[in-house]
C-alpha cells in the first residue's frame, strides 16, 4: 500500500487533503480513492472507477461510527458501523455502486488519527470462507455478519424462505436488515442478498410473510407480502410492508408505509405477525405491545382495525412480550379436536436469565384469543437457556415448522465467534397433545435432519450398575463435533441416570435423570469456554434497541445447569443432536425441548454413562455421524 499527502485547497474546506492510493484487493485493475478530512470526525472517501467493495476494518469495542454512500437521493441511509480506531478486528463490504464512474462515501464519528483509513481497502471480492472454529456444521448460520430473530418464514414453490435480523457491517447487533437464505429442504441453505435494508423510516426489526394467493393486496395472486417493525428514534416503532414478485429475493416497499401505528404513542410495538382466518375470509395481525399482545384485522392487508388485546397478567411477569405467533393444531391428531397456540417470546423472564420462549392454549374467534388456563400458569416451548424468538413458516400446509434463534440477550454480543455471531436453532415440528385436562405443545426435529445421517454406530443394550461409569470411547474417528443420539433408557432403581458428553482434554457436558428432583437436567459449567463474559465490556449500550440495554455480561450468565419437567414413567427416549457450538435435547416424543450453547475446545467424541443409587439399563442407542 502507498501512501501520498497532497495540497488541494481547492476542493477541501480545511485545505487540506490526505491521498491514499491503493491496488485494488484481488483485481487487476489501480483503482484508488482520495480521503477529504473535514475537520476531525467527518470525511469524504471519493473513489474513481470503484470496485465492487469498499473493504471497511472493524474494531467491535469501540464506538459507531457513521457510513452512507451518497448519491444525492433522499433514501441515502447512514450505517452504524465500529470503524477501527486503535487496531482492526476484521473487515466487513460495504458495496459500491456497480459500473459507476465514481463514488463518494461519507463518514461520520470518525477520528481523523483512527486506523481504520490506513486499512479500508478496495476489493472486486469479499472472502466468506469460514475461519471460526464453533461455526457449526449443520445449523444455518449468516456467512458474516450478525443474525438474531428469525423473520417472515414463508414456504412458495418448493422453496423455505428464512429471512433473519441481519446486521452486514459488523458481528454484534446494530444496522437490522432482513437477511435472506432459502432451502428446499430444511438442511442444506442458499445465502442470498439482503432482502430488505435499514432505509431512512429505521431499522428493519422483525416482522411475517404471507403468500397472498387471492391478491387481496393488489400486486398479483401468489405475491409474497412481508410486514416488518420500521423502528427509528424519530419514527418510534411503526408497522410496514413490502411486496415481492420474484419469490422473495427482492422487494418493494409500500408508497405508503406505515400500515400500522400504535394508538397510544406506545414506545414498544413490533413484530407484526399476519396469517388467514379462513373462517370470516380476512387477514390477523399480532403485535407485540409492550407486555401484551394486539389483534388487527384487515380485507386488503393495507388498511387494519384494531380488535382485541391478549397478556396482561399472564404468563411470566413482567416481561417484554416480543415475536408473536399463532398456530392451530389437531390435539392428539384429532382432526376434530383443534385449539390455537399463541406463542409469546419474552425477554427478560427466563426460568435461567434472559431470554426465552413461553405458549398459551386456547381458542381464536376471530376477533380475541381466549387462553384456557389461569394466568399465572406458564408453559415453555423449551427449557434451555439459548432459544428465543421461535417464529413459524407460513404457508406449509397441514405441517407447522418453528425456528428458534439459538442464543441469550445475556451474552449474545460477545459469544466467542467473531467472522459471524449466532445461529438458528434446529428446524422443529410443532404438535399438541393432552395430559389430563391439560394441552401442550410437543417439540421435534424435523424429519429432513435424517438425510445428515453419514454413519452409524448402533450399541448393543447395556446395565449400568450403581457408581460404576460405562464408557463409549471415540464415537467416530475423525469426528469434528457433529452427531445425533437416540436412546432409550430404563431409570430401574437409580435416583439419577446420566452421560456425559467429553472431549479429549476433560471438558464435558452433563445430561441425566433426576428421578427424585423429577428434572431433566444439562449442565454445562464444565462444557469448555464458559468465562468470555468476565469482565467485558458491556457494548450493548450503546446499541439502538433497549432489549440488550440492560444486559449483565458475567461468567454466572452462561456457566449453568438448566432443567425441564420428567415425567415419573419407568422408560424414557432422547434424542439429542450435538454441534460444534450446540446441544439440543428432545425427551419422550418432544415433550421436553431443551436447547444450549457450548464452547468446547475440543470436540465431544466420547459418552461416560453413570447412575446413582441403583442401576439403570440403556435398552438401545444409536450413534450417527452428522454431515452436510
Amino acid at each position: 500500500m502507498k501512501t501520498t499527502i497532497l495540497n488541494n485547497s481547492k476542493n477541501f474546506l480545511m485545505g487540506c487533503a490526505v491521498s491514499v492510493s491503493l491496488a485494488a484487493c484481488q483485481s487487476a485493475s489501480k483503482e484508488g480513492f482520495t480521503l477529504e478530512q473535514q475537520g476531525d470526525t467527518l470525511t469524504f472517501v471519493h473513489i474513481t472507477n470503484p470496485a465492487k467493495y469498499l473493504l471497511l476494518p472493524v474494531e467491535e469495542h469501540t464506538g459507531e461510527g457513521q457510513v452512507c454512500l451518497v448519491t444525492g437521493n433522499p433514501a441515502d441511509t447512514d450505517m452504524d458501523i465500529r470503524l477501527a480506531k486503535k487496531e482492526t478486528d476484521y473487515f466487513v463490504p460495504f458495496e459500491l455502486p456497480a459500473g459507476a464512474k465514481e463514488a463518494v462515501v461519507r463518514i461520520r464519528k470518525t477520528p481523523k488519527d483512527a486506523v481504520c483509513w490506513k486499512e479500508m481497502k478496495l476489493s472486486d471480492t469479499f472472502d466468506t470462507t469460514n475461519r471460526d472454529k464453533f461455526r457449526p456444521l449443520y445449523h444455518h448460520t449468516p456467512l458474516y455478519g450478525w443474525m438474531n430473530d428469525a423473520n417472515g418464514l414463508v414456504y412458495k414453490d418448493g422453496e423455505y424462505h428464512l429471512y433473519f435480523q441481519y446486521n452486514p457491517y459488523g458481528s454484534v447487533w446494530g444496522n437490522m436488515h432482513w437477511g435472506h437464505s432459502v432451502s428446499r429442504d430444511l438442511v442444506h441453505w442458499e445465502h442470498l442478498p439482503v432482502a430488505l435494508a435499514r432505509d431512512t423510516m429505521g431499522h428493519i426489526f422483525s416482522g411475517s410473510s404471507v403468500v397472498d394467493k387471492d391478491n387481496t393486496a393488489g400486486y398479483g395472486a401468489g405475491s409474497i407480502v412481508s410486514f416488518y417493525t420500521s423502528a427509528s428514534d424519530k419514527n418510534g416503532q411503526i408497522q410496514c410492508m413490502a411486496h415481492s414478485n420474484d419469490n422473495g429475493r427482492t422487494f418493494t416497499k409500500y408508497e405508503k408505509n406505515p400500515v400500522l401505528t400504535p394508538f397510544d404513542g406506545l414506545k414498544d410495538f413490533r413484530d407484526p405477525k399476519v396469517f388467514w382466518y379462513a373462517p370470516e375470509e380476512k387477514w390477523v395481525m399480532i403485535v407485540s405491545a409492550d407486555k401484551e399482545m394486539r389483534f388487527y384485522s384487515s380485507r386488503d392487508l393495507k388498511d387494519w382495525t384494531y380488535m382485541s388485546a391478549f397478556g396482561d397478567g399472564y404468563g411470566v411477569q413482567p416481561s417484554q412480550f416480543e415475536c408473536p405467533d399463532m398456530v392451530q393444531l389437531p390435539v392428539n391428531g384429532d382432526l376434530n379436536i383443534k385449539k390455537w397456540a399463541l406463542i409469546v417470546n419474552i425477554n427478560p423472564g427466563c426460568l435461567f436469565g434472559g431470554s426465552a420462549t413461553q405458549y398459551f392454549i386456547g381458542d381464536f374467534d376471530g376477533t380475541k384469543f381466549v387462553c384456557d388456563t389461569k394466568p399465572e400458569v406458564v408453559k415453555w416451548m423449551d427449557w434451555g437457556k439459548d432459544h428465543y424468538a421461535t417464529v413459524c413458516f407460513s404457508n406449509t400446509g397441514d405441517r407447522v415448522i418453528a425456528v428458534p434463534w439459538m442464543s441469550n440477550w445475556q451474552y449474545a454480543n460477545i459469544i466467542p465467534t467473531q467472522q459471524y455471531r449466532s445461529a438458528n436453532a434446529l428446524p422443529r415440528e410443532l404438535t399438541m397433545y393432552s395430559e389430563g385436562k391439560e394441552v401442550y405443545m410437543a417439540v421435534n426435529p424435523v424429519r429432513e435432519l435424517e438425510s445428515l445421517r453419514k454413519e452409524t454406530r448402533e450399541i448393543p443394550a447395556f446395565t449400568v450398575e450403581a457408581n460404576k461409569a460405562v464408557s463409549i470411547d471415540t464415537l467416530f474417528a475423525g469426528n469434528d463435533g457433529a452427531f445425533e443420539i437416540n436412546m432409550n433408557v430404563a431409570t430401574g432403581k437409580s435416583s439419577i441416570a446420566g452421560f456425559q458428553l467429553v472431549n479429549g482434554i476433560g471438558e464435558y457436558v452433563d445430561i441425566y435423570l433426576d428421578l427424585n428432583a423429577k428434572k431433566l437436567v444439562m449442565d454445562r459449567v464444565h462444557s469448555g469456554i464458559v468465562d468470555f463474559g468476565k469482565n467485558s465490556v458491556p457494548h450493548e449500550k450503546e446499541a439502538h434497541d433497549n432489549r440488550i440495554a440492560n444486559s449483565i455480561n458475567y461468567v454466572d450468565d452462561f456457566a449453568l445447569a438448566t432443567w425441564g419437567p420428567l415425567s415419573p414413567a419407568q422408560e424414557h427416549t432422547l434424542r439429542i443432536f450435538v454441534d460444534k457450538c450446540s446441544v439440543e435435547v428432545f425427551l419422550d416424543g418432544g415433550k421436553v425441548a431443551m436447547t444450549n450453547l457450548v464452547f468446547p475446545n475440543e470436540p465431544y467424541n466420547c459418552l461416560n454413562f453413570y447412575s446413582k443409587d441403583g442401576s439403570c439399563r440403556v435398552n438401545s442407542l444409536n450413534i450417527y455421524k452428522l454431515a452436510l
